[in-house]
């Protein structure tokens, strides 16, 4: 078969146009790299992306992120839906989220915990959905000049010390970097020998849209049954766990309108009749994540570096969260700005997070199971829930409001994200990192520190000023990923701050001295 090559060397080519590819994608473009995305659907649109099926919960982190890329304001979703998952009350008696079906209400979260969550913070909690994300992304891609060919399926690759050879068919492309969000089932992870550790499944899950002939015989809601889970979020839209150790999901069987009823019918007790089946998908608990995310100049992102269930939508955020980590990270490695280890810091930073939300899926399934045990402990962990510290434990946990990395500093706010001051203009700190610059923040208006700034040229931004509530900082240095690399109270250690500065950015000096001498991407 006669290859087709393309003569342009990109930056970087991301397998993946899902949320997680497209926001990686505008990182990179944001920071000045070429970027190409390579999309095995043609058509973008899909049933199972858009409501209800797309119902996605943002965390903290995630909401921090698209806000602080002036991306938030694009989202309309959440301002003319409530939850489906959720039923109309308002107030202090409102669903707030749950944790293995077990709903925690507004009213019982102690927000005043969250002590670093200013009055101009944004909201720890939004409903999207993912035809909604990737429509913002793939624009916003666009615009900053990314490439984006559907319809092209990466179908292997081949590196070098110096590019990465990718195929799709009868095509080839050549960039100095591969990144794969390309799913669970992700070409780039298998082709490019990592390692996928975890365990297996418990059940099958189905998500379906069916024509009920006798939709009373089912309740609303999300109903625990001695033989599984069903959800209904809107008439005819169901969500079922089927405690089979994901036997139907591994084969090769049909998803057949008789199977799907015999699967309800047992589960809800029921004898309830289908008449139709328009849609209709499956999915398990299988708990996986790559022992590395990194293979020379392949790197993964999203789901192709973890999986796992999907109760409690963590799914999305986590791999967003990768994109925002990696996104600075690699752009500076290609623009050789980056100081030696900074691209390892994705793996270190964002593995440990990754087994975090693993490990909270795999408890969610723990005690959801149809056995006395597990209903035992489902019982306790309702107790719990209902109370009010356990209500705002576990929103604090879903939401990503303690989400952080573990950083050398003194300070405690620092490896934690930015607190959104405000300027008595009123001004936030999101709203300065539109361009994706590190930000030096100076509420004293420190000469020395502006100085400092000045030696990492377009790197760091230095912003002066008093805020609104400081919080009892005078001084941080903000990532261009929204994260405190350090930070002082009354007194500066300026030994600290240079070492965070060089951690993270490259001065002007170092990057002068190396020009001209050969590339080397570490």
């Amino acid at each position: 078969m006669k290859v087709t090559q393309s003569h342009t060397i990109y930056d970087a080519i991301i397998s993946g146009a899902g949320p997680v590819g497209l926001f990686l994608s505008c990182e990179l473009a944001l920071a000045g790299c070429s970027v190409l995305v390579l999309e095995k659907a043609e058509n973008p649109q899909s049933p199972l992306k858009h409501l209800p099926f797309g119902i996605r919960g943002l965390s903290a982190p995630t909401i921090e992120a698209l806000y602080r890329r002036g991306l938030l304001n694009e989202l309309e979703i959440h301002k003319r839906l409530k939850n489906p998952h959720q039923n109309a009350v308002q107030g202090p008696d409102r669903q707030a989220g749950h944790f293995a079906g077990i709903p925690f209400l507004e009213g019982n979260i102690n927000t005043s915990q969250w002590t670093y969550r200013l009055p101009s913070s944004t909201d720890a909690s939004l409903i999207s959905e993912m035809g909604e994300l990737e429509s913002i992304l793939s624009r916003r891609a666009t615009i900053l000049g990314v490439e984006i060919k559907r319809g092209l399926a990466i179908t292997g690759f081949h590196q070098t010390p110096e590019e990465v050879i990718v195929y799709s068919g009868d095509q080839s492309f050549k960039s100095k970097w591969l990144v794969g969000c390309d799913g669970a089932r992700s070409v780039v992870r298998k082709t490019g020998g990592f390692e996928f550790a975890g365990t297996e499944p418990e059940f099958t899950g189905y998500s379906v849209q069916v024509d009920i002939a006798d939709p009373g015989k089912l309740k609303p809601g999300r109903n625990i049954t001695p033989r599984g889970m069903y959800l209904q979020s809107q008439p005819g839209y169901l969500a079922i766990q089927d405690f089979d150790g994901g036997a139907f999901h591994g084969s090769d069987q049909p998803i057949t309108l008789e199977h799907v009823q015999e699967v309800l019918r047992r589960i809800s007790g029921t004898d309830v009749t289908l008449n139709a089946l328009h849609t209709a998908t499956t999915w398990t608990d299988r708990a996986r994540q790559a022992t590395t995310y990194r293979n020379g100049r392949v790197l993964l992102a999203g789901d192709a570096a973890h999986i796992h269930s999907p109760l409690g939508g963590q799914g999305l955020n986590l791999g967003l969260g990768d994109a925002m980590n990696l996104g600075w990270k690699l752009a500076a490695t290609i623009r050789e700005k980056a100081p030696e280890g900074l691209l390892d810091s994705y793996f270190t930073e964002r593995h440990p997070i990754g087994a975090q939300v693993l490990d909270w899926s795999r408890a969610q399934v723990a005690i959801m199971k149809p056995d006395p045990s597990a209903q035992a402990l489902y019982a306790i962990f309702r107790d719990l829930i209902n109370t009010r510290d356990g209500a705002t434990y576990m929103a604090a946990r879903v939401w990503g409001i303690f989400t952080h990395y573990n950083l050398s500093g003194v300070h405690p706010l620092t490896g934690h994200s930015v607190p959104n001051f405000e300027f008595p203009d009123g001004t936030t700190i999101g709203e300065l990192m539109h361009d994706g610059q590190g930000i030096l923040l100076d509420f004293d208006g420190n000469s020395s520190l502006k100085t400092l700034a000045g030696e990492y040229g377009d790197q760091i931004r230095y912003v002066s000023g008093p805020a609104k509530d400081q919080l009892g900082v005078s001084a941080a240095l903000i990532r261009p990923d929204g994260i405190i690399a350090w930070a002082a109270g009354n007194n500066t250690d300026y030994n600290e701050l240079q070492k965070a500065a060089d951690r993270w950015f490259t001065r002007n000096s170092v990057i002068k001295k190396a020009e001209g001498q050969p590339s080397y991407y570490k």
